[in-house]
């Protein structure tokens, strides 16, 4: 296992442009939502099912910010 295939809750959220609560949010309840693994009490996230996850669920727009 390369701990560079692995990220945090914190290092997930960076990646996906949330914030770490709503990695948690996702994990609970968002079907398809890549899975965290166990090692010791940390939670990691593999980093190719998360880009492959927002590849397929594109971030949203905010409501007052212009289309890019």
């Amino acid at each position: 296992m390369n701990s560079d295939d692995f990220l945090t809750a914190d290092e997930a959220a960076g990646l996906l442009g949330i914030d770490r609560r709503s990695v948690y949010t996702y994990v609970q309840r968002m079907e398809g939502f890549p899975q965290p693994s166990k090692i010791g009490r940390t939670l990691l996230f593999e980093r190719q099912a998360l880009l492959d996850w927002r590849a397929k669920h594109p971030a949203r727009r905010k409501r007052d910010s212009p289309p890019t």
